[in-house]
């Protein structure tokens, strides 16, 4: 009987440990399926993830005043100190031969020290050159370059390459990093938030676009930093357009399930114009850039009270005669006349005839024609009186032209190539009270910010 007792007892503790075993790991379970819940409360919701979908950007770094890609010399320094890496190759002896093996090597430099590179560099010999900040929060300072507000410094890192000409420089950098120095450099921080958030997204969206390919696939790289693609680091970071990318992050302007480029400009003359005036035709594709007429609920254009909305330029025939023959290089005599032949949506010139005593020639597309029609050696006065001179290309296409005594008279309104958006309309619009959103729409008929 006494022994039954003991056998139930050991039983009944048996039963009870394993109760409280299951007690414990359920508690355990609960606990840790609580803590994971609360982790995953606090990642960010909707679809972009900085983190995992901000791809990187490779853009060239051109020289002082974007003449070209090609440094003589590099030199470079950062607040923090820089990591200097690069390959190296030697022998190494196996069974079958020798072998060359490749290893990196790096060098550290303190902060405030700065690195000289130029092109016959040893550490060029097996490869690129590759320089980081010690810290990822630091940049890297070209002191050897100057942009628009002195000595720049760049976000990321910076790759080298050694050519016979000198040393190519390209900056690597996330993409939402890359338009923090776009921004400003594109439009002014001063601008209304609106309008900075329009940039944000029209440059994004540029960017996306050409990252399809590469510009430099010699460098893979997509862009450069000059107006060929979108000006980078021309301008220092500041808050407002920090802000502006930050607020925008990840969208882009989308166009029948497709990002699409979204070209801008400066100033309107009160209407946009279309591809076309580039010498594209108008598809359902490219639709969103057919041009639209820049006013208000009332008719009166955003930007009638802004200096460029109207300007005037008076060129001497010689002159004129002279510009044409070198910026076409045909040789057309006398100028007798210019006429504008085929004109676009908006007023836009799409053609112009140059008629000389020596020959005829005809000029197509807007850049052509303000390339033909620019260059040195005449004035331009804006509408509100302020005079400036002439540069390699007539401030825009929306202009006419006429001939009176020995000069020609060219009267014009606009500041760029007027497809897409003109940021100053977009900041008029900004001011009235519309968002970015309704901005964008706007000038990009058809158009879906997402």
């Amino acid at each position: 009987m006494k022994r039954r007792t003991q056998v139930i007892y050991i039983c009944l503790a048996i039963v009870l440990a394993v109760l409280l075993s299951t007690i414990m790991i359920h508690m355990l379970c609960k606990k840790k399926v609580q803590k994971q819940s609360q982790v995953e409360s606090n990642l960010p919701t909707g679809d972009y993830l900085p983190d995992a979908e901000c791809p990187l950007i490779r853009a060239v770094i051109k020289t002082s005043g974007f003449q070209g890609i090609v440094h003589p010399k590099v030199e470079v320094s950062s607040q923090m100190g820089l990591i200097v890496s690069h390959k190296t190759q030697t022998e190494d002896e196996q069974a079958d031969g020798d072998h060359a093996k490749t290893s990196v090597e790096c060098q550290t430099y303190n902060a405030g020290d700065v690195v000289r590179l130029t092109p016959d560099d040893p550490r060029f010999q097996s490869g690129t050159i590759l320089i980081e900040p010690k810290s990822p929060d630091d940049r890297i300072t070209i002191q050897s370059l100057t942009r628009g507000y002195g000595v720049p410094s760049y976000r990321g890192k910076l790759e080298l390459f050694s050519t016979a000409e000198g040393i190519v420089i390209v900056n690597e950098l996330p993409l939402e990093e890359y338009l923090y120095a776009v921004v400003p450099s594109e439009m002014p921080a001063s601008y209304e938030a609106e309008a900075l958030k329009c940039q944000a997204v029209c440059a994004r969206s540029y960017a996306h676009c050409q990252m399809l390919t590469f510009g430099y696939p010699e460098y893979s790289a997509h862009v450069d930093d000059s107006v060929s693609y979108q000006v980078y680091g021309n301008s220092q970071e500041q808050e407002t357009t920090i802000q502006a990318v930050q607020e925008t992050a990840g969208q882009r302007l989308w166009h029948q399930n497709q990002v699409v480029k979204t070209y801008y400009y400066s100033t309107s003359c009160g209407h946009s114009t279309s591809i076309e005036a580039w010498g594209s035709t108008l598809t359902d594709t490219n639709q969103y850039l057919k041009g639209v007429s820049i006013c208000n609920e009332e008719g009166k254009a955003y930007e009638e009270h802004l200096p460029w909305f109207r300007w005037k330029a008076t060129i001497p025939e010689e002159t004129m005669s002279n510009l044409i023959e070198l910026n076409t290089g045909k040789e057309i005599g006398t100028l007798q006349n210019i006429s504008i032949t085929k004109k676009g949506v908006g007023g836009v010139a799409l053609q112009i005839v140059a008629i000389g005593t020596k020959g005829n020639i005809t000029v197509d597309t807007e850049n052509k024609i303000r390339s033909a029609l620019g260059g040195s050696g005449y004035e331009i006065t804006k509408q509100d009186g302020t005079i400036v001179k002439s540069t390699k290309l007539l401030p825009s296409a929306f202009f006419t032209i006429a001939k009176t005594g020995g000069n020609y008279i060219i009267e014009g309104g606009g500041y760029g190539h007027g497809i897409g958006m003109s940021q100053n309309g977009a900041n008029e619009m900004a001011k009235a009270g519309k968002n970015y959103g309704e901005i964008l729409q706007f000038f990009y008929p058809g158009t879906e910010v997402k």
